[in-house]
C-alpha cells in the first residue's frame, strides 16, 4: 500500500495562504475577485463588507465618558477597564465615583477609623482586615492607641466604650434566639406533618 505524499502547495499572491498547486489558478481568480485585504489588520474581508469591516472594527470613535478617541474594536474594553471616567467603588465605603478620583478618595477614606468590638481600639479602615486577622480581643492600651482617641474618650458627652463582654453577650443572645426559633419551627413542622397524615 502506497503512502500518499503531501500535496505540493503554492502561496496565493493575493491572500498569502498556502493553496494546493492543482487549485491555485481557480483559487486566485475567486480570491482576487471577491476578497480584499484590510489595510489596517491584514484580514481578508469580502469586498462587499470591506467598508462595514472598517467602520465596525477600525473607525475612530470617541468614548462617551472621557472623549478619548480610539478604534471601535477596543472601545468596550476601554470603558470597562481603562477609562479614567468609568465608575468604580471605594473599597472602604463602597461609594461609586470616577476612577480618576479613586486614589485620592481612598487615601482619605481609608484613614477613617472604626471601633474594633473585640479589643475596643479604633482601627484605620485601611488596616481593618489585617487587624481582624490578628486581633485577640485583648485591649492593648499602649500600642496603637492614639492621642485623639484618648482625648475623645475623655471629653464630656463622649460615648462610653462598651466592655468587650458586650459582644459576647450579644452573641449568646443571638444563639439563644436562634435556638428557640429552630425548636418552634420544628414543632410547627412536626404538627403540620401529623395533621397531613391524619387527613
Amino acid at each position: 500500500m502506497a503512502i500518499a505524499s503531501e500535496e505540493i502547495t503554492n502561496i496565493c499572491s493575493h491572500c498569502d495562504k498556502a493553496i494546493p498547486s492543482s487549485n491555485i489558478d481557480l483559487h486566485f481568480a475567486h480570491c482576487s475577485r471577491n476578497l480584499e485585504k484590510c489595510k489596517i489588520c491584514g484580514d481578508m474581508v469580502p469586498k462587499k463588507y470591506a467598508e462595514e469591516h472598517f467602520l465596525n472594527t477600525h473607525a475612530l470613535v470617541a468614548c462617551s465618558l472621557c472623549s478619548e478617541t480610539m478604534e471601535r474594536e477596543v472601545l468596550a474594553i476601554h470603558k470597562v477597564e481603562n477609562c479614567p471616567q468609568r465608575i468604580v467603588t471605594c473599597e472602604f465605603c463602597e461609594f461609586p465615583l470616577p476612577a480618576i478620583d479613586l486614589a485620592e478618595h481612598q487615601e482619605v477614606c481609608g484613614n477613617r477609623t472604626e471601633l474594633c468590638h473585640l479589643c475596643n481600639k479604633y482601627i484605620r479602615l485601611r488596616e481593618r482586615y489585617n487587624h481582624e486577622t490578628r486581633c485577640t480581643g485583648v485591649s492593648d492600651n499602649i500600642v496603637g492607641s492614639s492621642r485623639d482617641v484618648r482625648e475623645a474618650e475623655g471629653a464630656p458627652g463622649a460615648p462610653i466604650r462598651q466592655p468587650h463582654d458586650y459582644s459576647r453577650r450579644r452573641l449568646l443572645f443571638t444563639i439563644a434566639i436562634t435556638g428557640i426559633a429552630v425548636i418552634l419551627g420544628s414543632l410547627l413542622f412536626q404538627r403540620k406533618t401529623e395533621n397531613n397524615q391524619v387527613h
